[in-house]
């Protein structure tokens, strides 16, 4: 699906405040109320957009600890490593990518214990590896909301 300057727009809008009536935006964004609901459902329909959702302070619910991990699979099972891994709820991204390890994921962890539990249920995994662990220090930005 392409998407215009109109298109643009509107998502600009729903990433500020996803709560946002069409009144609303379609005020901001100088077009009818009509506009902004025909396209906001055409976008819909195409998994353009796949959902509304809030930005949260993880830090804030207690999330202390930020981990990227590399991980080195064996045995050609990425695919299946990837589904596994991403099925636990503190896990926010899951990417294989090029380079000298197979997958990348970023979580978050309350604290050092979890972060361990997490990690040597990694390595226990069949096929993976070996891992390395970075531990963000300071977040200048994380904002995953791009238009």
């Amino acid at each position: 699906m392409s998407i215009d300057e109109t298109d643009r727009k509107i998502l600009s809008e729903y990433l500020k405040d996803a709560r946002s009536s069409f009144r609303e935006v379609a005020s901001k964004i100088g077009v009818a109320v009509g506009t902004v609901l025909s396209r906001t459902r055409k976008m819909e329909k195409a998994g353009l957009i796949k959902g509304y959702s809030v930005v949260l302070d993880h830090e804030k619910l207690g999330y202390e600890l930020t981990a990227i991990t590399e991980i080195t699979v064996s045995k050609g099972k990425l695919l299946e490593m990837e589904k596994e891994i991403a099925k636990y709820p503190n896990i926010c991204a899951v990417y294989d990518v090029t380079g000298l390890t197979d997958a990348i994921i970023i979580a978050k962890f309350r604290n050092r214990e979890e972060l361990s539990k997490f990690t040597k249920a990694l390595l226990g995994m069949p096929f993976v590896e070996r891992t390395n662990t970075h531990i963000v220090l300071t977040t200048v930005k994380e904002d995953f909301r791009l238009i």
